[in-house]
Parts: structure tokens; sequence; C-alpha cells
């Protein structure tokens, strides 16, 4: 029987222990898309506990302590951080086959150095330990991000957010790592919302453009751009949770953007022409500024409405959705494409179904640029073992893998870099498979430069941070 979770875990054969030892475990960190805020890491505060630090925001946590059968008090609700903790340590002995069981394990190890299992006996040894710990200058945001190696990491930000804590950080010069923005303009593009008419007003203020027209609208949002470019912004991101993609024309679009600012209800077709159109314009700037355009497409969200009321959008009532895209994401890319201005583009799905069709489509608009679109890492619900090795395997199939710009945490936590060295080891351990299976030969130096370029090297080269670094 194999120890649990010793230095050997996940990694089923010599190749694949040589690989993550020896070429893998090492290489720094550049987590390029995550929920961090860098007004957390700028004021670098001590977390006032475990379930602070650990709990707090942590969608997937939540998801199991509510099937649980926890009550939500315990959840997001008002009991204390103790109690919270306990229902924790109560649920993840349950958690058998779940990657959360894992994750909980390593952040205990590699951040607090406890092997204990997590169980509700040793539950309180556990959290007076970790939250004595929690107290030491040793773990504060900026200590753990440090620790753990992390070069640069990208947040996600509003076009209408100051930066003004990312801004404080490029200056600290104590704090080596670069905390850089990411442009996420869900505001701009939600023009069914109510918060549109609002969010308009709000760009107008950080911008001094009145915005009366399209045109208007898309100067601002080109100005917001240009000020994220300044901070350091190499990257933007879309949430793609419908239809995106009906042509329209310049009139169009600027009746549609007329009867959203009077508040005038639009038809299915508006919605989804004003959202292409917005989508083009922004996706010719970003290759003119040589960002790399996320696509997270195939969200559910909000769905439970009487939870939703009670403790508010965003709280892990979240799903895999089902809705056809292909031919918009190809009719989108290539509109871009036809006059050169498709940008670096990372395609993520989260339905693991779309795996092969967005990965081929990927392959429709390679260029000079090797890995130019990608065939991003497993995402949200697929982001454990299963989903993870399907990714490797599907992009490996119909691509390049060794040109894969690799994992990101996606998260809330601090805590959860651990991500990182579990997609290491899972990547080592298929590589290794294939090696030990007569299908790739042992060259070492060859595998090894695959493994570093994936975990490190490739995701630098292409934001270009290995020229600001």
């Amino acid at each position: 029987m194999v120890p649990f979770m010793n230095k050997d875990f996940l990694l089923e054969t010599e190749t694949a222990k040589k690989l993550y030892h020896e070429y893998a475990k090492e290489m720094p960190i550049i987590d390029y898309h995550c929920h961090l805020t860098a007004k957390e890491i700028a004021e670098n505060k001590h977390f006032s506990s475990l379930t602070q630090a650990w709990l707090s925001d942590d969608h997937y946590k939540w998801r199991a302590l509510r099937a649980n059968g926890v009550s939500e008090e315990f959840v997001t609700g008002e009991e204390n951080d103790s109690d919270k903790f306990q229902k924790w340590a109560e649920t993840v002995p349950n958690l058998i086959g779940n990657p959360l069981y894992h994750w909980t394990h390593l952040e205990l190890q590699r951040c607090f150095g406890i092997t204990d299992i997590l169980t509700p006996e040793t539950a309180e040894s556990i959290w007076n330990e970790c939250n004595a710990m929690l107290q030491k200058d040793q773990l504060t945001p900026k200590e753990i991000i440090k620790q753990f190696n992390v070069k640069a990491l990208c947040t996600t930000d509003d076009p209408i957010d100051s930066l003004d804590h990312h801004k404080s950080l490029k200056e600290d010069v104590d704090f080596p790592v670069q905390v850089l923005p990411t442009f996420r303009p869900d505001g701009a593009l939600n023009v069914d919302k109510g918060t549109f008419v609002d969010w308009v007003k709000k760009l107008e203020g950080v911008t001094g453009i009145k915005v009366q027209t399209y045109l208007d609208f898309t100067k601002a949002l080109e100005q917001r751009v240009d000020y994220f470019h300044e901070v350091g912004c190499r990257l933007s991101d879309h949430g793609l949770d419908s239809a995106f993609f009906s042509k329209t024309t310049v009139t169009e679009v600027q009746t549609i953007f007329t009867k959203a600012l009077n508040q005038e209800v639009l038809n299915e077709k508006e919605v989804i022409q004003f959202k292409t159109a917005v989508l083009i314009f922004l996706g010719r700037l970003y290759a003119q500024k040589g960002w790399a355009m996320q696509l997270h497409i195939g969200g559910l969200r909000n769905t439970n409405t009487r939870m939703i009321e009670k403790v508010g959008p965003n709280t892990g009532y979240d799903s895999i959705a089902d809705f056809t895209y292909a031919r918009d994401l190809a009719c989108f890319l290539d509109e871009l494409e036809k006059t050169s201005e498709l940008p670096k583009t990372v395609l993520y799905c989260l339905n693991p179904r779309d795996n092969y069709m967005v990965a081929t489509l990927a392959g429709n608009f390679q260029s000079e640029v090797p890995g130019k679109i990608q065939f991003g890492t497993a995402w949200w619900f697929n982001d454990q073992r299963d989903g993870m090795e399907d990714q490797i395997r599907t992009l490996a199939n119909v691509g390049v893998l060794s040109n894969f710009v690799g994992m990101l945490t996606d998260s809330r936590s601090l805590l959860s870099y651990t991500r990182h060295e579990y997609f290491r080891r899972i990547l080592c351990n298929v590589i290794g498979k294939w090696v030990e299976n007569g299908e790739y030969p042992a060259d070492f130096e060859h595998l090894g430069k695959i493994v570093k370029d994936i975990s490190f090297n490739n995701i630098e080269h292409y934001l270009a941070l290995d020229k600001e670094m």
C-alpha cells in the first residue's frame, strides 16, 4: 500500500517521479488568472483565524459543506469561526475521491507543515496550531505568495477600478512579485442587465468622457484599456455564458446602445448583436496592445433563486451549462482574423463534452506565434485529476502539448497555490506513462524542458513577462 500523500503522491512511475522532482517541483509560478485582490495583498494584514484564511469566499468548500448537510449559518452565516471550521473538519473525511480532500491536506502540509489528517478528532489541535502560525509574519498574504515562489499573479479587475493597490505594490521594493491587473469588462457587455446604465455612468466618471453615443462608449473603453496597460495589464478576461455572435452594423449597434441607455427592453437578438460588437472592438484593441484574451465559456450561474436572495450572487450556486457555441466561437475568432487583428487567445470550456470542439477550433487560428490560440487548462469543476488528465490528453491528441501555458488557481484563497503542485504532479504522471509505455523516448533533457516550459516558461513568454521581469 502506498503511504497517504507521500513525496511521490500521484506519481505512478519512475519516469513521473524523476520528471516531477528534478524538473517541475522547483519551477516558479505565474498565476495568470485568479480572484485574489490587490487590496488584500497590499494591506498584508494577518488573518484573524484559519477560517478567514481558508474557508472565507471558497465556493468549492461551501458547496461541499452544503452537500454534507451543513446549515448555511456555518457556511456563509453568522456562526463563529471556530464552529465553522469544526463543520469543515466533520465534512472532510467524507470527501473521498473529491479533489478537496487532496487540496485540504496539501495546504495543511505546505502552508503549515501539518501532516495530520483533518478529522473531527484532530480539528482542535490543527485549529490552534494554524491560528498561532497565522499571527506570525511568515503567513501574511505577501509572505505566503513569496513562500510559493510566485513571480507574477494576475488579478481580475473591472475597467472602472482605480488600480491604486496595483500601483502601490509595484512600488514596494520589499515585495518582488508582479501583481498585474486583468481587464474584465463584464459591465460593458451586460447590456441586458439593470446595472448597465449605472456602470456606464461610473465609466464616465473615471474617464471624463460624456457617454451619449456608442462611439463615446468605445472611446471610454479604449481609454481604460490604455490605462490598464500602463499599470501592467497584459490580459483580458470574458465570461461567456450564452450566445455571443451575431453580426451587426454601426447604425444598428448605436440604436441598441441608445435603447439601453433609455432603459428600454432589448430583445435577445439585440443583446447578442451588442455583445458581438463590443467583443470585436475590444479584441482588436487587445491585439494592438499585444495582450492575451481569455474566454471562459459555459457557466450556468446563480441558479438557486431562494439562496441567491438570501446570501447574494456568486456564492456557489453555479454549474455547467449545455448551450452550443461552436459556430459563435468560430465566427468571432474568424472576424478578428480576417483583418489580422486576432489577439493571443486562451479558450476555456466548462462543459467537458466541448473539449475536442474547442481544442480543434483553436487549431484553425494558429499562426507564427507558437501556441497563439490556447486550449486553456481544465477550468472550475474540471480542475481535478480526471478533468486535468482529459484536458492534457485532448490537447496532446489534436494540438501541441509542449506549447501549453499550464495551470492557474482561479481562486480567491491565498493558500490555493498548492493547485500548481497538484497539476504538475498530474502532468508528470501522464507524460511518465507515455514514456514507460514506449510511446515517447526517455530523453530526459527534452522531457524536462517540456515539463519546465508548461510549468512556467511558456506562460512567461506568452505574456512577454520574460522581457519585463
